[in-house]
C-alpha cells in the first residue's frame, strides 16, 4: 500500500483519468493495492479516490512537477545525442524545472525548523550516498565553514557502522537520499535512531524510507534526465541551510560568547 502511495502522490493525473486496472498495468503494482489504500483513507473503492484526484484537473491545466520530471525522462529526448549542446540544453532545461519548483514551494518549507535542529545540536552528522553523496560532502563542508562542527559519513573502507556510532544523544543526522534509495543510508538512520539521535531528512517525499521516524522531513525534487539527476535544487537547499544557520547564529549569538567567536559573514566563501 505504500507503493501505492507513493505513486498516487507522483503520478495524480493518472490516478485521476485511468481506472485501477490501467494503473496496475503502468505501476507495476496490484490493483488491491490502490483499492486499500482508498479504503485506508476511508472512501469506499477507488472510485471515489479517483474522483478525489481529478478535482484539481478541473481547476488546473498545468502539469505537476513530478509529471514535468517524468517528462523529462522519457517523453523529450535530445534532440541530437551526439551534439554536446543539445545535451547540455537538455540538462540546463532540467535544472530549470527543478529550481522553479524549489523556489515555488519554498514556503511550504519547515526551513526555521531544520534550521533550528541544526544550530541546537551539539554535533551534525552528514550522511548521502551514491548519488546524493555530492550534496552530503558539500553540506557538512559548508556547516563546518559557518561554524557549526559537522561529521560526514562516508562508508570508507566499509567502516560505515563504525563511522555512525561515535554520534551521541541529542546529536543530529542529516539524511540525504532519492530514489533509488540507499540501503546503507536506511541502516545509518535505523541504528542511529536507537541512539537517540535526532534525524533531518532531506528527500523526495514523506513516504521516503529516510522520513520514517523522522524529527524532520524536507522535500525536495531535482529532474532526472537519461538516468542522471540533477542535484541543482538539493545543493540549492544545502546552501540555503548554511547560510540560513549563519544569519540565525549571528542574530542570536550563545551566550557568553566573545564576539569574534563566530566567523563573519564576509570570510564564509561557501
Amino acid at each position: 500500500m505504500r507503493d501505492a502511495a507513493r505513486y498516487a502522490l507522483d503520478h495524480p493525473n493518472d490516478v485521476a483519468l485511468n481506472p485501477v486496472a490501467t494503473l496496475a498495468t503502468a505501476s507495476k503494482i496490484a490493483p488491491a493495492a490502490f483499492i486499500r489504500l482508498a479504503q485506508a483513507l476511508g472512501f469506499e473503492g477507488y472510485s471515489e479516490l479517483k474522483r478525489l484526484f481529478r478535482e484539481p484537473l478541473q481547476l488546473a491545466a498545468k502539469p505537476t512537477f513530478r509529471e514535468r520530471i517524468r517528462h523529462f525522462g522519457g517523453d523529450q529526448p535530445i534532440e541530437d545525442p551526439d551534439d554536446p549542446v543539445a545535451v547540455l540544453q537538455a540538462f540546463s532545461q532540467a535544472n530549470i524545472v527543478s529550481l522553479e519548483h524549489l523556489r515555488a514551494d519554498a514556503a511550504s518549507l519547515p526551513l526555521k525548523q531544520a534550521i533550528a535542529l541544526i544550530r541546537d545540536a551539539p554535533m551534525v552528522h552528514v550522511i548521502g550516498l551514491r548519488r546524493s553523496y555530492a550534496v552530503a560532502a558539500y553540506l557538512a563542508y559548508a556547516l563546518n565553514r559557518v561554524g557549526r562542527p559537522s561529521v560526514q559519513i562516508t562508508g570508507l573502507g566499509g567502516a560505515i557502522g563504525e563511522q555512525a556510532s561515535i554520534a551521541r544523544p541529542g546529536d543530529l543526522l542529516i539524511a540525504i537520499s532519492f530514489p533509488p534509495y540507499s540501503a546503507d543510508t536506511l541502516r545509518v538512520c535505523e541504528q542511529l535512531q536507537a541512539c537517540g539521535v535526532k534525524r533531518l531528512a532531506i528527500t523526495n517525499t514523506i513516504f521516503s524510507p529516510i522520513a520514517k521516524d523522522a524529527d524532520l522531513v524536507l522535500e525536495v525534487n531535482d529532474a532526472e534526465l537519461l538516468g542522471f539527476r540533477s542535484l541543482c535544487a538539493a545543493m540549492s537547499l544545502a546552501q540555503t541551510l548554511a547560510m540560513g544557520l549563519a544569519f540565525s547564529k549571528r542574530r542570536r549569538p550563545r551566550q557568553g560568547a566573545s564576539k569574534n567567536a563566530e566567523p563573519d559573514l564576509e570570510d564564509v566563501d561557501c
